[in-house]
């Protein structure tokens, strides 16, 4: 049962330190071992935690199989997933005593972590969807709000190039005309991590009342979830009480890659040329390498 709400949980590292005292003497090495580093133990190749156990490759294996694992990559995925907060406002699991080295590597593999549960969370059909409707818009509207609105700028950079009108807005007033002015054949963008912004929940209410579709990049099942045409439901660890949003941003990036990638195949390959064009103009602008 334990190994079971390990796979369901993600919290791999409270799992193992409830079955310590169940496992056999090699499996405890390996728990041990795991359980006095675990940052780094995300960072050991099999042989690298079974020398550090003291064990071997197989019985590595065998412990990762245990805990509802494929094998050891997806074990140490599993790992990078349990790293609990730590300090408020900072981000995950960062000690006031850490090094720089020490915290920029807990960024990088707590973000790491993140993304590929976003990756397993995402619906093909939802970004399906919501490809067909940018595909066939009339103008796009991109709408964020505090850490989203860069997410929203970025989007407008990409979009901008597939000869559709492109806007993104941060204002809630700017965006509730933009709403009010919609009708079908818009499409509006709207991205929020909580999905529980009133101000974005009535917005996306208003631009569907006018006709047109709103596609949602937000929380699974929230109310702003249930506002929209189309949702791309983002599971990301993070806590709102923190000071600077991480990884949930750096998701909802990728997630406008994905819908700017998808858009692009869409346009087949006679629409390179204009892309081609576009990155060309570019070159001028740069100085020669040395």
């Amino acid at each position: 049962m334990a190994a079971k709400n390990a796979h369901q949980d993600d919290n791999v590292l409270a799992v193992i330190q409830d079955r310590l005292d169940s496992l056999n003497k090699s499996e405890r090495k390996v728990a041990e071992a795991i359980l006095r580093d675990p940052t780094a133990a995300t960072r050991y190749s099999i042989a690298a935690l079974a020398r550090a156990a003291d064990v071997s490759e197989p019985t590595v294996n065998r412990f990762c199989r245990s805990f509802s694992a494929t094998g050891f990559p997806d074990f140490k995925i599993r790992l990078a997933q349990s790293i609990a907060t730590g300090t408020p406002y900072v981000g995950q699991n960062i000690s006031p005593d850490d090094t720089v080295a020490e915290f920029a590597d807990k960024i990088v593999l707590s973000t790491i972590a993140s993304l590929d549960k976003a990756r397993q969370a995402l619906s093909p059909r939802a970004l399906e969807l919501a490809i067909d409707h940018l595909i066939q818009a009339k103008q796009i509207n991109f709408f964020g709000m505090g850490g989203s609105a860069p997410v929203a700028m970025d989007a407008q950079h990409k979009f901008f190039r597939f000869n559709i009108p492109v806007m993104s807005y941060d204002d809630a007033l700017m965006q509730r005309m933009v709403a009010a002015g919609s009708s079908t054949g818009d499409v509006i963008v709207v991205i929020s991590y909580t999905g529980r912004t009133r101000e974005m929940i009535d917005i996306a209410e208003i631009a569907r009342a006018n006709g047109a579709t709103v596609i949602g990049i937000t929380a699974p099942d929230s109310p702003l979830s249930h506002s929209c045409t189309v949702a791309l439901e983002i599971t990301a660890s993070e806590d709102t009480e923190v000071y600077m949003p991480m990884s949930s941003r750096i998701i909802h990036l990728t997630v406008i890659d994905i819908l700017a990638t998808g858009v692009t195949l869409k346009r087949g390959k006679d629409f390179q040329h204009h892309l081609k064009k576009i990155k060309d103009s570019l070159k001028a602008t740069r100085l020669r390498p040395e």
